[in-house]
């Protein structure tokens, strides 16, 4: 029997309203490249307790591997701190790839959570901890 593998995928990218500004980053790029999987949406920081749309977060003190380690933190540009929130999706994306048996996630760039570049995100940081490939789009 031929299995499809499945993978995550940041619901922005497909054309979902979860991006914080309460709205999509469609990419044609990642769907095609989504085509042979079976895909799962998700979107850490709605994962996490925040609403959409929300103000906008970024790392601060260091990218995503030190916001897990404590030593960096996410802060939206007036000075709220949402690094528990981002922890939080971040850990539920993970429970959920790990369920689902998943190794490999396509993930929107530039965010706070699922980016790359130019820093890890908090999301991107523990899924790859876990030896999941994240590929950014």
């Amino acid at each position: 029997m031929h299995t499809v593998k499945k993978c995550l995928v940041s619901a922005c990218l497909t054309g979902l309203y979860t991006r914080y500004d309460g709205c999509i980053k469609y990419s044609r790029p990642c769907m095609e490249a989504l085509a042979p999987y079976h895909w799962i949406p998700v979107c850490p920081e709605q994962l996490g307790g925040l609403p959409t749309p929300r103000p906008p977060a970024e790392l601060i003190g260091g990218d995503g591997f030190q916001v897990l380690d404590g030593r960096a933190r996410v802060l939206t540009r007036n000075g709220e701190d949402l690094t528990e929130a981002f922890i939080r999706g971040a850990r539920q994306v993970l429970l959920l790839a790990e369920m689902m048996d998943i190794d490999l996630a396509f993930l929107k760039s530039g965010s706070p959570s699922c980016g790359t570049t130019p820093l890890a995100g908090v999301t991107t940081a523990l899924l790859q901890r876990h030896g999941i490939t994240v590929q950014e789009f």
